[in-house]
């Protein structure tokens, strides 16, 4: 078994990484925040009635997720009881917040496809004319038929002829019209809306739903993980500014429960520790020379639950033994 799988102890996350999940976090809010908005500001038109609604919004977002947080924090603490009650008040506020995220997605891929839908019927409206031109062209050519076998060509069929001229030019101009409109755009959110709807075997409209209410609940979901991330990190790192806790997630309860009796207050460095074989001090001597255990003083107290007192006595020995050394910037290497 390798030393990380071993250990009961993880190391804070870097900047990085914190910089990356409040990112994310906040994106995440601020995007289910303007999405509720969209619903809420819509029910009523009168601007202190918005105002309202929209802080009402804001409440429900910020209330939303610090419901979540404390219903980690108090899992965390054992009070299971109180885990309840918040992750209800959570759940009451995230079907709210989901409302309000579907009302705004799908306003904005209704508007959307609203533009799609002007732009396509002004070509349809051309296409009409078109049409209609080339319908009226069709009768004046059967109507010229009709006088050349009752010979009246000089009368009839010169006048239809010089009347289809005209058609063609109106027709042509037409033509030109439609083609110099700006070209329909189909939008990423469109064209993934028609392929669902085409994979699925339903109309645009089903389809349209269920992408707006799984788009919804992933914000909110991705949104919590977040939010718990952050509870659990700010958990670890007020457990891991004090050495002497008991970790609150270990990995391996059956090897994190040994604890190993060492009376510092008879040891000195001086003193040699118990080596019989079947001692603990033999098997952190052996899993150090391994190399199964990482020959720090934080990896051993972790692992075999030692005080600061008993893992400094240990590696005083094992220095006076020659089986470790100290690095100039204070770190432990083996060199058994």
């Amino acid at each position: 078994m390798s030393a990380p799988t071993k250990m009961a102890l993880r190391f804070p996350k870097g900047r990085f990484a914190m910089l990356s999940v409040y990112s994310f976090t906040g994106a995440a809010i601020v995007a289910s925040t303007i999405f509720s908005l969209l619903l809420f500001l819509s029910l009523d038109d009168n601007p202190l009635m918005q105002w309202l609604f929209g802080a009402l919004a804001v409440i429900f977002e910020a209330g939303k997720f610090y419901a979540w947080y404390e219903f980690g924090e108090r899992r965390a603490h054992g009070n299971y009881v109180g885990a309840l009650s918040a992750l209800a008040f959570y759940l009451i506020l995230a079907l709210i917040s989901i409302g309000g995220s579907i009302g705004g997605i799908n306003s904005a891929t209704n508007a959307a496809q609203s533009e799609q839908r002007q732009a396509q019927a002004q070509i349809d409206a051309y296409n009409r004319q078109i049409n209609a031109i080339e319908q009226q062209i069709t009768l004046n050519n059967q109507a010229a038929e009709r006088y050349i076998e009752l010979d009246r060509i000089a009368t009839g069929v010169a006048r239809l002829q010089k009347e289809n001229n005209q058609l063609r030019k109106e027709q042509q101009q037409l033509a030109l019209e439609r083609d110099s409109l700006p070209a329909v755009a189909q939008g990423s959110i469109l064209g993934l809306i028609s392929n669902l709807a085409n994979t699925l075997g339903v109309s645009a409209d089903q389809a349209q739903s269920w992408l707006v209410i799984f788009l919804s609940v992933l914000l909110d979901v991705f949104a919590a993980f977040f939010v718990g991330v952050i509870g659990e990190e700010q958990r670890f790192r007020h457990w891991y500014r004090q050495p002497h806790a008991t970790p609150p997630t270990p990995v391996n309860t059956k090897e994190s429960s040994r604890v190993i009796e060492i009376d510092t207050e008879s040891t000195t460095p001086s003193e040699v520790p118990n080596e019989d074989v079947d001692s603990p001090y033999a098997d952190i001597k052996a899993a150090l020379a391994a190399k199964t255990l990482r020959c720090s003083k934080k990896a051993v107290m972790a692992e075999y639950a030692l005080s600061q007192e008993a893992v400094d006595t240990l590696f005083t020995h094992l220095q006076q033994q020659g089986l470790v050394a100290k690095k100039p910037n204070h770190h432990y290497h083996w060199v058994g």
